[in-house]
């Protein structure tokens, strides 16, 4: 997978140049070094969120994958076990 390059705090302080509304949105990005549809995603992901509520964010997506890893391997391990009770039987 690729690796992410910009950071959370450099995709904020864009979406926040690009509130202010001082330069067009197409100049931002061009400085930034991004595409429109690169803005136009971040700003659909992280709206009006500041630093904080992003690395926030970032945990819990993070936690939650992790969650949802043990989840399924625990219903792996169930499935296992109920064929070989069924087996048995």
């Amino acid at each position: 997978m690729k690796t992410r390059q910009f950071t959370e705090d450099q995709i904020i302080k864009l979406l926040q140049d690009g509130k202010k509304g001082e330069k067009p949105i197409e100049d931002l990005c061009r400085d930034f070094g991004c595409s429109t549809a690169s803005y136009y995603a971040w700003k659909k992901k992280y709206g009006d969120t500041n630093v904080d509520e992003a690395k926030r964010l970032r945990r819990l997506e993070k936690e939650n994958a992790r969650l949802l890893r043990i989840v399924g391997q625990q219903r792996l391990e169930i499935d296992a076990m109920t064929e070989v009770i069924g087996k048995k039987r």
